[in-house]
């Protein structure tokens, strides 16, 4: 008996029931794995390959007048918001604590005789950085991150380094300072411990608010608008020190040769995070310091410094720009705009 072979099927027919006429079922497609659907960003849109900080604004759709009205369009910002918010700061503050009448209290408000004062002038000061953002974003069209650093955004790591070795050179000039020329008392003010606390933080707000803005975005629009990069860093520290009010010529140098140091610094590092952390640690010692010796309204009425003040300053400047540079350096971060490294998606 013969071994049972297996039947062919009949001409036409699948094995398969949905399949007839002798047509294949379709081969599945091969699957891939599911990625982010992701937007590209209009390369137009983005900064040069190898651009310097300073012209990290600069790209395809830049045209010089633009930026010009977004540099005087953010200076009108400024002298109008951080008015406005200031008076409306101490408004609140009176109005919930009623002290003394309003003029008699504004009056010692603004002279930082009283914490809400110092913490009107602080948040005034920092509607600099939404005003910054903004004409970024509306003006210039381009992404708010490259106004931190080329990496793009704040490189925090950086700025954690920077913070602390300003500290060590902002305390240790305060320290030499009182030395050399002692106020005759060590205490603290009347008041002190609330002013601390608006110190801590508040200042540090308000001094990151003036380097995002000067050495951030004026110092951006302006240096777009004849890509070079010390047109920028030159003209942005004129505008900060002479915003800085009635000031001898001792201390008009200083506020210029702080604003040319860290705008180059801004320029060598590639990204603001240095400047900020020198900016925040000078005001908030400066203040500490006042506190415990005279006061905090004494250092508010300063239009004048000498020679000599001037320059011990100005050394404490360099030594932390010095430091800044050399954590740069052993940290390796990149001073250019480098595209092939960045994701260039929203």
């Amino acid at each position: 008996m013969a071994a049972d072979r297996p039947r062919p099927r009949p001409a036409g027919r699948s094995g398969n029931p949905a399949v007839r006429g002798g047509a294949q079922p379709p081969r599945p497609a091969p699957s891939r794995p599911l990625e982010p659907l992701r937007k590209e960003v209009d390369p137009g849109l983005l900064p040069a390959d190898g651009a310097p900080y300073p012209l990290a604004l600069r790209n395809a759709e830049t045209v010089w007048w633009r930026s010009v009205m977004g540099a005087l369009l953010g200076l009108s910002l400024y002298a109008v918001l951080v008015g406005l918010v200031n008076l409306l700061v101490i408004r609140v503050a009176w109005t919930l604590t009623h002290p003394v009448d309003y003029r008699t209290y504004y009056t010692q408000a603004i002279a930082y005789e009283r914490p809400s004062g110092l913490l009107a002038s602080n948040l005034a000061i920092a509607v600099l950085i939404p005003i910054a953002l903004v004409l970024v974003l509306v003006v210039h069209r381009a992404r708010t991150r490259w106004l931190f650093s080329v990496l793009p955004g704040v490189r925090w790591r950086y700025l954690l380094a920077c913070l602390g070795t300003s500290a060590v050179v902002f305390v240790g000039i305060q320290v030499v300072s009182t030395v050399l020329e002692p106020s005759g008392s060590v205490g603290p003010q009347t008041g002190f411990w609330l002013f601390l606390v608006v110190i801590v933080l508040t200042s540090p707000l308000q001094a990151a608010a003036e380097e995002i803005f000067f050495r951030g975005y004026l110092m951006q629009s302006l240096g777009s608008v004849v890509a070079r990069p010390w047109f920028g860093v030159v003209t942005s520290a004129f505008v900060f020190a002479l915003l800085h009010g009635t000031q001898n010529l001792a201390l008009f140098v200083n506020r210029l040769v702080f604003g040319l140091l860290a705008g180059l610094l801004v320029w060598w590092v590639g990204g603001l995070e240095a400047g900020i952390a020198a900016h925040v640690l000078n005001n908030v010692v400066a203040f500490v310091g006042a506190g415990v010796t005279t006061s905090i309204a004494a250092l508010r009425s300063v239009q004048s410094l000498t020679w000599a003040q001037s320059g011990i300053q100005i050394l404490a400047f360099v030594l932390a720009a010095g430091l800044a540079l050399l954590v740069a350096r052993l940290m390796r971060l990149r001073n250019r705009v480098d595209l092939a490294a960045t994701r260039v998606t929203s």
